[in-house]
């Protein structure tokens, strides 16, 4: 059984997505205990990379400041060795198909087994080119996460019935960031997704304030928040920790 269940065991699942070394490793570790202190089930880990074609503006700034102090995949690795010390709650990667080939694909995923990262999510690498990376992730027992967004249409199905882990439902066209309001029919997607799958779905992408974490549990199975965490990380610096532990545990009770 993948660990990922786990989070997925105790009612709707809070997801909280914290980019590495932004500003620094260290900073990085307390983020992540705050937020499995207060509430947070799964941690999405953000691998940073130059050219993050899903990302907005505020997760975009965070992968900078993080290469320019210095962050490289080696230094993640041993970040989440580090945190696999204190910290039980499944964890995946969210990186780009090019920072897992300039690493070798194979020597990668076999360290994310070591340390103890229970999937990966690519958000470049469509349904149609996941075979490049599935019979390595299955050879070392690491979800690959799939995604399914507003234009998947009469692919959700197909999706769905090869997804592991978690499904990561896109809630909005574009990249990700706030947002005001979250219009898409995201209950006729999940619907879909339910008719052919028992793997949990998590809706991410736009989820900023508890009342839209609320009404999104009752959608799906959990809720992923990156860019309101990552935002304190830019406004706050290594301070940033205490704020998110703060927020998480107001979105945990909006989900609960």
């Amino acid at each position: 059984m993948s660990n990922i269940k786990k989070a997925f065991e105790n009612g709707k699942a809070f997801i909280a997505f914290i980019t590495c070394g932004d500003p620094d490793t260290d900073t990085t570790i307390s983020a992540v205990k705050e937020a499995v202190k207060n509430g947070a089930d799964l941690i999405e880990l953000g691998i940073p990379f130059s050219d993050p074609t899903a990302e907005g503006p505020v997760i975009q700034s965070a992968n900078v400041r993080a290469l320019k102090n210095g962050i490289t995949t080696d230094k993640v690795f041993e970040l989440v060795k580090v945190l696999r010390k204190d910290i039980t709650v499944p964890m995946v990667f969210m990186t780009y198909a090019n920072v897992v080939y300039s690493y070798d694909a194979e020597k990668f995923i076999s360290i994310c087994k070591e340390i103890g990262i229970d999937g990966l999510i690519l958000p470049d690498i469509p349904y149609e080119e996941k075979d490049e990376f599935i019979d390595i992730c299955h050879k070392y027992g690491v979800d690959l996460i799939s995604f399914v967004a507003p234009t998947s249409e009469n692919r959700i199905a197909m999706i769905a019935k090869e997804a592991e882990g978690f499904i990561y439902v896109v809630s909005s066209l574009g990249v990700t960031g706030k947002r005001s309001e979250i219009t898409t029919d995201l209950n006729s997607i999940v619907k879909i997704i339910r008719e052919n799958t028992s793997v949990p779905c998590a809706i991410g992408f736009g989820i900023s304030n508890p009342n839209q974490a609320k009404e999104m549990s009752k959608v799906a199975d959990g809720v992923i928040v990156g860019s309101a965490i990552v935002e304190f990380l830019g406004k706050h610096g290594k301070d940033a920790p205490k704020y998110i532990g703060e927020f998480v545990k107001e979105m945990k009770d909006a989900v609960r």
